[in-house]
């Protein structure tokens, strides 16, 4: 339930009960307490003057005056005042009373008044009431026992209003540290999602846009793993560049590197989902190619070259290809090293060529 479905006393948990324990701690006793609300009329007659006198010295503070701020406010807090002057004396200290002893602690914190502030308030009320009723009171003991009460009731409102301000002040520190904890857990979100692309990063290629060496490594070892306990066939293009060094020394470096880009995006457009494109380093390629029989690889390094001829037609591909399983497999080095070995096979023959 919100605490905005819930009063003050729900929210406190402040029954019957504990009001009566908490006058008992303080000594607040029935006939007191009557003999006290048998004082209402003096304090009636008299309560334009304890009110005005009140804030003719709480304004002379700077503090208070800056938290006043205006005339209206001003106004509005002497109607106040009044009637928590007159509840004091009313005879009546039940939920009702306590419940709005709570909500002044309560705008008291929101509105910012320090408890140093507040406690000098209250002394400087209780001094002018007592002023007031003992110019009016001629009976000492009576008297005695009039300021001896109020003095106990001011120190039971205090332990109110310093309740709602201290629980004020718990909510604003759990409300801070979910805040904390909602940016704590959003930054570790970011933090990861920020690693995973750096290290999506060094597993790319940057001028060819697909898997490097060492990312390679590790997806062959993988997918070797896969067609093992698939009992699949698992192809592997090794490729490059015929005379790739020449096009560096006759047309430079940046058409080089115009080359390797172009076999990347042809890569990357024309294998399957399935295929990881890979730059195995200079102008040497790999393409893994998982559930896919030595034929099927053909097709596809086909379609590959003839995407690279359509941009660079003077320029060629030696391809070849070799495969494990599904019965008996080998290890990515191995199968690296059949494919290299059926490659320069390829290049033994001139234009674009593919062995198997």
């Amino acid at each position: 339930m919100k605490r905005t479905d819930k009063t003050l006393l729900e929210q406190m948990r402040i029954s019957d009960i504990e009001i009566y324990h908490r006058m008992e701690l303080l000594g607040l006793e029935h006939n007191a307490l009557t003999q006290l609300a048998s004082l209402k009329p003096l304090i009636e007659e008299n309560i334009d003057f304890i009110v005005d006198e009140f804030y003719k010295k709480q304004t002379n503070v700077e503090a208070i005056a800056q938290l006043i701020g205006d005339a209206d406010t001003l106004r509005r807090l002497h109607s106040a005042q009044r009637k928590y002057i007159i509840d004091l004396f009313s005879g009546y200290y039940d939920t009702t009373y306590v419940n709005n002893r709570l909500r002044i602690g309560m705008v008291h914190k929101r509105i910012g008044v320090e408890p140093k502030l507040y406690l000098s308030a209250v002394s400087t009320l209780k001094e002018i009431i007592v002023k007031t009723l003992t110019k009016s009171i001629k009976k000492n003991d009576l008297l005695s026992q009039a300021i001896t009460t109020l003095d106990k009731l001011l120190y039971f409102d205090t332990t109110l209003i310093f309740d709602t301000y201290i629980d004020s002040l718990v909510g604003e520190i759990e409300s801070a540290k979910k805040q904390t904890e909602i940016y704590a857990t959003s930054l570790e979100i970011k933090v990861a999602e920020r690693t995973k692309q750096l290290e999506e990063l060094t597993k790319i290629d940057p001028l060819t846009n697909i898997y490097n060496r060492r990312a390679m490594q590790d997806i062959l070892r993988r997918e070797i793993a896969v067609a093992i306990r698939r009992h699949t066939i698992l192809s592997l293009a090794y490729f490059d560049v015929d005379n790739f060094k020449n096009i560096n020394d006759t047309q430079g470096h940046i058409e080089g590197d115009n080359v390797l880009s172009t076999i990347g995006q042809a890569l990357l457009n024309t294998v399957r989902e399935c295929d990881v494109p890979c730059r195995y380093g200079g102008d040497e390629f790999c393409l893994i190619l998982p559930e896919c029989e030595l034929n099927n690889a053909k097709l596809v390094c086909e379609k590959l070259i003839q995407s690279f001829t359509r941009t660079y037609p003077d320029f060629s591909l030696s391809i070849g290809i070799a495969a494990t399983g599904p019965e008996k497999f080998i290890d990515g080095d191995q199968l690296i090293k059949q494919a290299d070995k059926k490659m320069y096979l390829a290049k033994k023959k001139n234009g674009c060529q593919i062995k198997l």
